[in-house]
């Protein structure tokens, strides 16, 4: 008995069966297989050794610990025994030269069959001759990973045979189908250092240099090289009933979600090259050729050494390297360290620290000092010591620490062959793992554990312990490599993320270099420094994952990020206000992430500050327009300064520095500065070719909330067009004349174009002409007369309640005056009350069948809402009090309260309703694009609605809300309806047949 030939009964190498009862099992299962063998003699030299007192210890360690290990001792009594008897290394030298053999004749299934069972042996064999003491950590390792490269190489083999014998490919030796392929595997992780702990997966890199590759069909290496990295992986990684040889993750190639399996040595070159990360250049330290073209892959590996080995390092490069540790939340050996449930990977403490106390060391030296070049963490850790760069007792401290936990790990992945780093939660499953160590008691096995985690937390902790961490508040933000580490994780979901995962690839992909905004290697070191405290602030707001998406949509527009990360970076308040407005206002972050040149007026000292009155908002815009070339310069400017003013009212309202009525007033007057503007000027451009009529002039009234000065940031403008010619002149002057009804026509349509025409600083406004006379049937622009004459003679009531808000605006001001006569004439004029307020009451339930079942947060159309107060204040104005037009609705309550229109309690408590509500509405357009379902303002929202309109809590929001609607909607029944229903009454009435019978 070879492998058990130095323990003796009492030995303490072989570890205590944890479990008698597994024990008891396993055992019935090992008697039942040796009885039931075809070799009885064999079986008979398995009872031999399993009937001595070692023999027995063995197997009380196998089947007492490990179900996993159970059941393959089972299944290969016959080849444990071997092991038994000839020692590992023998055994281990045959499985090899099995899974390197070429069999003739094999089919895929056949090798995948060959392969799981010497994967099977491999784990049997690694486990036992660890258990027993004849292999130390590093030999375990060594075997694990030199056996998956024999199985990458042979499957590898396979498949370039089979693509020699279809004529894919000419193999330049058919006895050696590797040679001068030009794809090979890169090794990454612990198998490219072999290290491959018990139950590893393995991380590879697939690359081929398409002008070597012996392909028939060049043009195709692409896909053919995917198409066999595909099935190289379902090779070793598919599940059958055989088990499977390695799970494998490819995730380590360049930009893994963008990229396919297999990658061009150009693609791989010119991505590290430009976009390469600190935190790859430290993966490359260990990155191996381990199957196909060899050469290719040392070639490669030779290329990309300037990008691993740097030989100089400036302090940016330095910070960022520094930030591969600093991501981590380093304690210093502060606090307890919490064993039950601890990850001896990624926790505090754990493998990776001691593997990133290397490695970073490595980045930062190794470009000068080439002996500090090793893949394996041990031999790392004595180089540094050697040269100088840590002390030697650091080296060997870490050293011990490295070799235990690698041991705790292993021990942990034998019991079900999981890959698994996290200890076990209860103190049963700790005193199990102590005892499948080989300790007596767990209490000794936790003082160990314990003393080894905090050994390694304070020397990583003593790494740039000068530098500010990066970590979160209480934990880890580490966004290297391709998985999610939990501790990260879990401090994303203490931040206020509710979907951590999405948020860690996200950030992942910023550092990819995807967007032009992180393509450079400062800006994305810039980023790594900026991340914490960025997730912070978005982690704070009402809708951290929703803000957090928009701010992303943001950065894709975003032409360069250096100059604004360093000013997040400066400024962070700057930070916090572009988080609240991707949290809270969805209009005002589409609009900045379509425009990213907003955030430039953000920084402008007056972009806080009130904004000025009409002649101020005009100064302004004259000023810029100054340097305008031609007429589409003109546009974009005037685009460009309408998107920087109406934002700035944006945050200002989203911020409590404007309610909803001044909201209101502030974007009109924009409007009404941008409309003086660009009157003018399409004017001008339109008189190039056409000239002008002598005596013409055109005018531009406003309507709808433009008219009544109500705007809000998504209102569009309602438009009437009209123009006067007081000469004889029957066509133009231009070098193209037109008579006067199609010269203003056109000049109409120019001027509509102007305004709603996207250019390259999207467009002003949409503009609604439906308030012309004769509507959508009707000619773009009338004249004064006609317009006249039609509000006389033709106009219905409803024209008339639109007119109450109507005022001339921009063009011609001498048309000014004769436009506010024909305004005041129409609402002027001698109306039937009874007819008035039935047509009122009428038209609005015209609209109420247009939305019949509104939602309570439309506060336009929901019962008592803004329609129905605005319709009220519309009869109003109609009924007798034609000089209070055109006000906004607020004002206009006021006013009519002050001439006794409206007695002064319905005054008082609609102009309360009508302020509350416009102010709501305003806060809501930023929030969603239409009106919100109730369940939409559950929980974040409903409190970020609530604090913007100043309300102590959501409830009370509500409830106010509420109160302002039965208050309108009791006072427009008061006034409108009910009359209306008694004017209704009589006319059936009176038009009833006289049959004595009451009208139904």
């Amino acid at each position: 008995m070879k492998l058990l030939s130095n323990l003796s009964p009492d030995s303490r190498a072989l570890p205590r069966p944890a479990d008698a009862r597994r024990h008891e099992i396993g055992l019935a299962a090992w008697d039942e297989a040796l009885a039931a063998a075809p070799d009885q003699a064999a079986a008979a030299r398995a009872r031999d050794w399993s009937a001595t007192p070692v023999g027995g210890r063995l197997l009380a360690a196998i089947f007492g610990n490990s179900p996993f290990l159970s059941g393959v001792a089972v299944a290969e009594w016959n080849f444990l025994t071997q092991l038994v008897e000839h020692g590992a290394d023998p055994l281990f030298g045959r499985i090899l030269d099995t899974t390197l053999a070429y069999n003739h004749g094999e089919n895929r299934a056949e090798l995948m069959q060959r392969l799981r069972i010497a994967k099977r042996r491999t784990a049997l064999l690694a486990a036992v001759a660890e258990l027993a003491g004849a292999w130390p950590l590093e030999r375990q390792m060594a075997a694990l990973s030199g056996f998956a490269e024999a199985a990458l190489g042979a499957a590898l083999r396979d498949l370039f045979r089979e693509a020699g014998g279809s004529g894919a490919m000419a193999l330049a030796d058919p006895d050696d189908p590797e040679r001068d392929c030009g794809f090979f595997v890169l090794a990454m992780g612990k198998l490219g250092a072999g290290e491959l702990n018990y139950s590893s997966d393995i991380d590879l890199v697939l690359l081929f240099d398409a002008a070597r590759a012996p392909l028939r069909d060049r043009d195709g290496a692409q896909t053919f090289f995917t198409r066999l990295a595909r099935e190289l992986v379902r090779i070793v990684d598919e599940r059958t009933g055989d088990g499977y040889v390695f799970r494998t993750d490819l995730r380590l190639r360049p930009d893994p979600r963008s990229t396919p399996l297999a990658m061009s040595v150009a693609a791989a070159l010119a991505y590290y090259e430009s976009v390469g990360q600190n935190w790859e250049r430290a993966a490359m330290i260990k990155a191996r050729p381990i199957a196909g073209d060899i050469p290719a892959g040392e070639r490669f590996l030779t290329e990309l050494q300037p990008f691993v080995w740097r030989k100089s390092l400036d302090f940016h490069a330095l910070a960022d390297i520094h930030s591969i540790k600093r991501q981590i939340d380093a304690h210093r050996g502060a606090g307890r360290i919490a064993i039950e449930g601890h990850d001896i990977k990624l926790g505090r403490g754990g493998i990776r620290e001691v593997e990133f106390f290397a490695q970073t060391q490595q980045l930062i030296w190794g470009g000068r000092i080439r002996e500090l070049r090793r893949r394996e963490t041990v031999p790392a850790l004595a180089a540094l010591a050697d040269t100088n760069r840590i002390d030697r007792a650091t080296a060997e401290r870490l050293t011990a620490d490295y070799r235990f936990l690698r041991r705790v790990e292993h021990r942990l992945q034998m019991v079900d062959d999981a890959q698994t780093h996290r200890l076990p939660a209860d103190r049963d499953g700790i005193r199990h793992l102590a005892l499948f160590l080989g300790y007596d008691d767990s209490e000794t096995f936790v003082g160990e554990l314990r003393e080894t985690l905090v050994s390694v937390e304070r020397h990583y902790a003593d790494l740039f312990e000068e530098a500010p961490t990066l970590a979160g508040p209480g934990g880890n933000l580490v966004f290297t490599g391709a998985d999610d580490d939990p501790e990260t994780l879990a401090t994303l979901g203490r931040l206020g993320f509710a979907d951590p995962p999405r948020v860690a690839a996200t950030v992942r992909d910023w550092h990819h270099g995807r967007m032009r905004a992180t393509r450079s290697e400062r800006a994305r070191e810039i980023l790594t420094e900026l991340v914490p405290e960025l997730l912070r602030i978005f982690g704070a707001t009402a809708a951290p994952d929703a803000a957090l998406a928009r701010f992303e949509r943001f950065l894709s527009h975003l032409p360069a990020g250096v100059q604004l990360f360093s000013l997040f970076k400066q400024n962070p308040g700057l930070l916090t206000l572009v988080a609240d407005i991707m949290a809270e206002a969805p209009r005002l972050a589409d609009d900045l992430a379509g425009r990213p040149a907003l955030l430039d007026a953000v920084l402008t000292t007056e972009f806080s500050a009130p904004l000025p009155d009409r002649g101020g908002l005009a100064a302004d815009l004259a000023a810029m327009l100054a340097g305008a070339r031609d007429f589409e310069a003109t546009l974009d400017l005037l685009r460009r300064w309408s998107n920087e003013r109406r934002f700035q009212v944006g945050v200002q309202l989203l911020r409590r520095d404007l309610d909803g009525e001044r909201t209101g007033a502030v974007l009109a007057d924009i409007a009404e500065t941008v409309l003086a503007a660009l009157v003018p000027a399409v004017a001008d451009d339109f008189a190039r070719q056409h000239g002008r009529i002598a005596g013409g002039g055109f005018a531009v009234i406003a309507m709808g909330r433009l008219g009544s000065r109500e705007m809000s940031l998504s209102s569009d403008l309602d438009l009437i067009l009209v123009y006067d010619v007081t000469g004889a002149a029957d066509q133009s002057d231009g070098a193209r004349p037109l008579a006067p009804s199609t010269y203003y026509g056109r000049l109409g349509q120019r001027v509509i174009s102007a305004i709603t025409v996207p250019t390259a600083e999207g467009r002003l406004y949409e503009v609604d002409m439906r308030l012309r006379p004769s509507g959508e049937s009707g000619p773009i622009a009338t004249t004064i007369e006609t317009f006249a004459h039609y509000q006389r003679e033709e106009a219905w009531t409803w024209e008339h309640m639109a007119l109450t808000r109507a005022r001339p605006v921009a063009g011609d001001e001498r048309l000014f005056a004769p436009v506010r006569a024909v305004i005041a004439a129409a609402l002027s004029r001698p109306r039937d009350r009874r007819r008035l307020v039935a047509d009122v009451a009428d038209m609005r339930r015209r609209v109420a069948g247009q939305h019949p079942r509104p939602t309570p947060w439309d506060l336009r159309n929901r019962r008592g809402g803004l329609v129905d107060i605005e319709f009220l204040v519309q009869y109003l104005i109609l009924r007798g009090a034609p000089q209070i037009a055109p006000r906004g609705i607020a004002a206009a309550i006021d006013a009519l309260g002050e001439a006794g229109a409206l007695p002064p309690r319905a005054a008082q408590e609609v102009g309360a309703a009508v302020r509350l509500l416009r102010h709501v509405q305003a806060l809501l357009s930023l929030m969603f694009e239409v009106a919100p379902e109730p369940k939409e303002l559950t929980g974040l929202h409903g409190a970020t609605l609530a604090r913007c309109a100043g309300a102590v809590d959501f409830a009370q929001l509500e409830a106010e809300i509420s109160g302002a609607c039965a208050r309108g909607r009791d006072w427009y029944d008061r006034l409108v309806a009910r009359p209306a229903r008694r004017t209704q009454a009589r006319a059936a009435l009176a038009t009833a047949p006289a049959t004595g019978e009451a009208p139904r």
